[in-house]
Protein backbone atom coordinates (compact mmCIF):
# COMPACT_ATOMS: atom_id res chain seq x y z
CA UNK A 1 0.00 0.00 0.00
CA UNK A 2 1.25 3.39 -0.71
CA UNK A 3 2.64 5.08 2.12
CA UNK A 4 1.88 9.00 2.99
CA UNK A 5 3.61 10.91 5.63
CA UNK A 6 1.69 14.02 6.81
CA UNK A 7 4.99 16.36 8.79
CA UNK A 8 3.69 19.08 10.89
CA UNK A 9 4.91 21.99 13.07
CA UNK A 10 2.59 23.72 15.02
CA UNK A 11 2.83 26.75 17.75
CA UNK A 12 -0.35 27.07 18.87
CA UNK A 13 -2.46 23.63 16.73
CA UNK A 14 -4.16 25.50 13.90
CA UNK A 15 -1.99 23.40 11.89
CA UNK A 16 -2.41 20.21 13.55
CA UNK A 17 -6.15 20.56 13.32
CA UNK A 18 -6.20 21.08 9.86
CA UNK A 19 -3.71 17.81 9.69
CA UNK A 20 -6.47 16.07 10.98
CA UNK A 21 -8.66 16.94 7.66
CA UNK A 22 -5.95 16.04 5.10
CA UNK A 23 -5.48 12.67 7.06
CA UNK A 24 -9.03 12.15 6.60
CA UNK A 25 -9.01 12.96 2.52
CA UNK A 26 -5.54 10.36 2.58
CA UNK A 27 -7.86 7.73 3.99
CA UNK A 28 -10.53 8.01 1.54
CA UNK A 29 -7.80 7.73 -1.19
CA UNK A 30 -6.97 4.45 0.37
CA UNK A 31 -3.16 5.46 1.34
CA UNK A 32 -1.42 4.56 4.29
CA UNK A 33 -0.48 7.42 6.67
CA UNK A 34 2.16 8.17 9.09
CA UNK A 35 1.78 11.35 11.23
CA UNK A 36 4.93 13.10 12.20
CA UNK A 37 5.99 16.28 13.81
CA UNK A 38 9.33 18.53 13.54
CA UNK A 39 11.36 19.20 16.62
CA UNK A 40 10.71 22.53 18.45
CA UNK A 41 13.81 24.38 18.55
CA UNK A 42 12.78 27.06 20.91
CA UNK A 43 13.36 26.64 24.74
CA UNK A 44 10.26 25.85 26.86
CA UNK A 45 11.01 29.40 28.57
CA UNK A 46 10.45 31.17 25.31
CA UNK A 47 7.45 28.60 24.36
CA UNK A 48 5.97 29.76 28.00
CA UNK A 49 6.31 33.50 27.42
CA UNK A 50 4.58 32.59 23.70
CA UNK A 51 1.71 31.10 25.11
CA UNK A 52 2.28 27.78 23.00
CA UNK A 53 -0.20 24.94 22.65
CA UNK A 54 1.56 21.70 24.42
CA UNK A 55 3.20 19.72 21.53
CA UNK A 56 1.05 16.65 20.29
CA UNK A 57 2.10 13.03 21.15
CA UNK A 58 3.73 12.01 17.58
CA UNK A 59 6.97 11.02 16.95
CA UNK A 60 9.53 13.62 16.06
CA UNK A 61 10.94 13.07 12.38
CA UNK A 62 14.36 12.75 11.54
CA UNK A 63 15.67 13.35 7.64
CA UNK A 64 16.81 9.51 7.86
CA UNK A 65 13.13 8.51 7.65
CA UNK A 66 11.75 10.49 4.82
CA UNK A 67 12.86 8.22 1.70
CA UNK A 68 10.52 5.42 3.25
CA UNK A 69 7.22 7.33 2.12
CA UNK A 70 5.93 7.65 -1.34
CA UNK A 71 4.99 10.94 -0.91
CA UNK A 72 5.32 13.61 2.03
CA UNK A 73 2.64 16.76 2.97
CA UNK A 74 4.34 19.11 5.01
CA UNK A 75 1.85 21.30 7.46
CA UNK A 76 3.35 24.56 9.06
CA UNK A 77 2.73 28.08 9.98
CA UNK A 78 3.83 31.01 7.83
CA UNK A 79 6.61 33.11 9.75
CA UNK A 80 6.82 36.57 7.58
CA UNK A 81 5.81 34.85 4.78
CA UNK A 82 8.36 32.40 4.52
CA UNK A 83 8.79 28.94 6.62
CA UNK A 84 9.40 28.77 10.16
CA UNK A 85 12.62 28.36 11.34
CA UNK A 86 12.22 25.09 13.02
CA UNK A 87 11.25 23.63 9.52
CA UNK A 88 14.29 25.34 7.67
CA UNK A 89 16.21 23.59 9.96
CA UNK A 90 14.69 20.33 9.47
CA UNK A 91 14.76 20.32 5.35
CA UNK A 92 18.77 21.89 5.76
CA UNK A 93 19.03 18.26 7.64
CA UNK A 94 18.47 16.50 4.45
CA UNK A 95 22.03 17.47 2.59
CA UNK A 96 22.63 13.57 2.84
CA UNK A 97 19.31 12.99 1.15
CA UNK A 98 19.68 15.55 -1.20
CA UNK A 99 23.06 14.34 -2.27
CA UNK A 100 21.81 10.55 -2.49
CA UNK A 101 18.95 12.29 -4.29
CA UNK A 102 16.80 9.59 -2.49
CA UNK A 103 13.55 11.93 -2.55
CA UNK A 104 13.77 12.59 -6.32
CA UNK A 105 10.28 11.50 -7.41
CA UNK A 106 8.37 11.36 -5.10
CA UNK A 107 5.03 13.74 -4.82
CA UNK A 108 5.26 16.29 -2.11
CA UNK A 109 2.60 19.14 -0.57
CA UNK A 110 1.72 21.24 1.32
CA UNK A 111 -0.79 23.37 4.21
CA UNK A 112 -0.38 26.12 5.99
CA UNK A 113 -1.72 28.68 8.91
CA UNK A 114 -1.09 32.63 8.52
CA UNK A 115 -2.55 35.09 10.89
CA UNK A 116 -4.48 36.91 8.52
CA UNK A 117 -6.18 36.54 4.75
CA UNK A 118 -2.64 38.41 3.58
CA UNK A 119 -0.21 37.06 5.57
CA UNK A 120 1.78 34.59 3.05
CA UNK A 121 -1.04 32.01 2.30
CA UNK A 122 0.72 31.25 -0.77
CA UNK A 123 3.79 32.64 -0.37
CA UNK A 124 4.78 30.30 2.38
CA UNK A 125 4.34 27.59 -0.35
CA UNK A 126 6.56 29.25 -2.75
CA UNK A 127 9.15 30.15 -0.84
CA UNK A 128 9.53 26.21 -0.23
CA UNK A 129 9.92 25.12 -3.56
CA UNK A 130 13.59 25.79 -4.07
CA UNK A 131 13.83 22.60 -1.45
CA UNK A 132 11.72 20.46 -3.15
CA UNK A 133 13.89 21.64 -6.77
CA UNK A 134 16.96 20.57 -5.27
CA UNK A 135 16.17 16.78 -4.38
CA UNK A 136 13.74 16.08 -8.01
CA UNK A 137 10.61 16.36 -6.08
CA UNK A 138 6.92 16.48 -7.60
CA UNK A 139 5.40 19.30 -5.87
CA UNK A 140 1.36 18.16 -6.04
CA UNK A 141 -0.71 21.95 -5.64
CA UNK A 142 -4.35 21.77 -4.71
CA UNK A 143 -5.99 23.95 -7.17
CA UNK A 144 -8.97 24.76 -7.55
CA UNK A 145 -10.31 21.49 -6.52
CA UNK A 146 -12.55 22.64 -3.83
CA UNK A 147 -15.79 24.97 -4.20
CA UNK A 148 -15.24 26.81 -0.97
CA UNK A 149 -11.84 28.30 -2.29
CA UNK A 150 -14.36 30.51 -4.78
CA UNK A 151 -16.43 31.74 -1.64
CA UNK A 152 -15.94 35.35 -0.85
CA UNK A 153 -18.83 35.62 1.64
CA UNK A 154 -16.27 34.80 4.53
CA UNK A 155 -12.64 34.22 5.67
CA UNK A 156 -11.69 31.01 3.96
CA UNK A 157 -7.98 29.80 4.00
CA UNK A 158 -6.17 27.92 1.59
CA UNK A 159 -5.49 28.19 -1.76
CA UNK A 160 -4.67 26.79 -5.42
CA UNK A 161 -0.84 26.33 -3.46
CA UNK A 162 -3.00 23.84 -0.65
CA UNK A 163 -5.21 23.75 2.26
CA UNK A 164 -5.14 26.99 5.07
CA UNK A 165 -6.65 28.40 7.75
CA UNK A 166 -6.66 31.78 9.05
CA UNK A 167 -5.31 31.84 12.64
CA UNK A 168 -5.87 36.14 14.07
CA UNK A 169 -3.17 37.45 15.28
CA UNK A 170 -3.80 36.31 18.82
CA UNK A 171 -4.69 32.90 17.13
CA UNK A 172 -8.34 33.00 18.55
CA UNK A 173 -9.63 31.99 15.44
CA UNK A 174 -9.53 28.28 14.53
CA UNK A 175 -10.51 26.29 11.51
CA UNK A 176 -13.56 26.71 9.88
CA UNK A 177 -15.80 24.14 8.59
CA UNK A 178 -15.15 25.04 5.05
CA UNK A 179 -11.22 24.75 5.87
CA UNK A 180 -11.40 21.84 6.82
CA UNK A 181 -13.27 20.14 3.92
CA UNK A 182 -10.94 21.57 1.78
CA UNK A 183 -7.79 20.09 3.88
CA UNK A 184 -9.76 16.65 3.18
CA UNK A 185 -10.12 17.35 -0.47
CA UNK A 186 -6.28 18.20 -0.57
CA UNK A 187 -5.79 15.20 1.54
CA UNK A 188 -7.79 12.87 -0.98
CA UNK A 189 -6.68 14.38 -3.88
CA UNK A 190 -2.75 13.70 -2.90
CA UNK A 191 -3.06 10.56 -2.01
CA UNK A 192 -5.13 9.58 -5.92
CA UNK A 193 -1.62 11.57 -7.59
CA UNK A 194 0.63 9.67 -5.07
CA UNK A 195 -1.07 6.10 -6.43
CA UNK A 196 -0.68 6.98 -9.78
CA UNK A 197 3.07 8.26 -9.60
CA UNK A 198 4.09 4.83 -6.90
CA UNK A 199 2.38 2.24 -9.91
Amino acid sequence: MVKIFVVTYSTYNHINTVAESIVKGLEKSNVEVERYQIAETLSEEILAKMHAAPKPDLPVITADKLPEADGILFGFPTRYGTTPAQVKAFFDSTGGLWAKQALAGKPVGFFYSTASQHGGQEVTVYSSLPFVAHHGMIFVPLGYTNAHLFDNSEVVGGSAWGAGTVANGDGSRQPSDKEKEIAVTQGERFGEVAKKLAA
